[in-house]
């Protein structure tokens, strides 16, 4: 369905804008849910996470 995330080495993520380094910890923690961001003017405005929980 979709790529695996490859997680980033902590000196890379030092490297990344506040904004960035905010989309990878949620992508780090997220298993099964919804990364969405909210983009005006051309600016991420706010992140929203949505996890889901599963139970077999």
């Amino acid at each position: 369905m979709g790529a695996p995330f490859t997680r980033l080495q902590p000196s890379q993520r030092a490297q990344l804008p506040e904004h960035l380094r905010h989309i990878a910890d949620a992508l780090d923690r997220l298993q099964y849910g919804v990364i969405q961001l909210t983009v005006h003017d051309g600016k991420l405005m706010q992140l929203d996470v949505t996890e889901r929980k599963r139970f077999a």
